[in-house]
């Protein structure tokens, strides 16, 4: 496995960032989240699944990918002992993130944050991927467009509510799975990207505080 530490000056937090299951780890979208954050003061560590650093398309199996999530989480906390560590990513990545949670807690990991949680796949709603969600403990922070295709609204929100207070959802009006928006909301990406970062950094500050 490889990875990419991007850490600011004065880090504050530390997000373990998984890529999605399409596109590695620099992907421009990841890179412009791990960009982002690091002015914010969060630092990430991104990290490349075996199937992606192997070149294949197609994606490791769970007990592999929750490896892969473990080995990453345990890095970061190496390298930035003391720093609160969060973990999670992009669609397949998160959900990655939430399975390894919901078999073992990680260690040293506060919360959990998606980008997008790939419910069920485009056309097909069920809520079935969600389970092993009720047998995470620490918060988790979903951030979702109402147009994904990934997530249909009316089972992610029930799905959120049922979850209790350790989930936290927060929706981007008219952006997809990843992220985009149609140019007739007269918003564009970059501007989603922003608001999108600016919740992660407030919901990271608020459950940062030492224990």
């Amino acid at each position: 496995m490889s990875g990419l530490l991007q850490a600011p000056g004065k880090t504050r937090a530390c997000f373990v960032f998984a890529h999605g299951a399409g596109a590695g780890m620099n992907h421009p979208f990841m890179s412009a989240i791990a960009l982002g954050l690091a002015r914010r003061g969060i630092a990430t560590l991104r990290f490349q699944f075996p199937y992606m650093e192997q070149g294949s398309r197609r994606p490791d199996s769970p007990w592999i990918a929750q490896a892969a999530v473990r080995a990453a989480a345990a890095e970061a906390a190496r390298l930035l002992p003391a720093v609160p560590l969060f973990a999670g990513g992009k669609s397949y990545g998160g959900r990655m993130t939430s399975r390894a949670q919901a078999e073992s807690p990680l260690p040293e990991v506060r919360g959990l944050i998606f980008l997008g949680f790939p419910l069920h796949p485009p056309g097909k709603p069920s809520d079935d991927r969600a389970k092993h969600l009720f047998d995470v403990t620490i918060p988790m922070l979903f951030l979702q467009g109402t147009r994904d295709e990934f997530a249909n609204m009316n089972l992610l929100q029930p799905l959120i509510g049922r979850l209790g207070s350790k989930a936290t959802l927060r929706l981007f009006e008219d952006a997809d799975h990843s992220f985009h928006v149609p140019a007739r909301t007269g918003r564009n990406d970059s501007e989603v990207r922003e608001e999108l970062m600016d919740a992660l950094a407030r919901w990271v500050g608020e459950h940062s505080e030492s224990e």
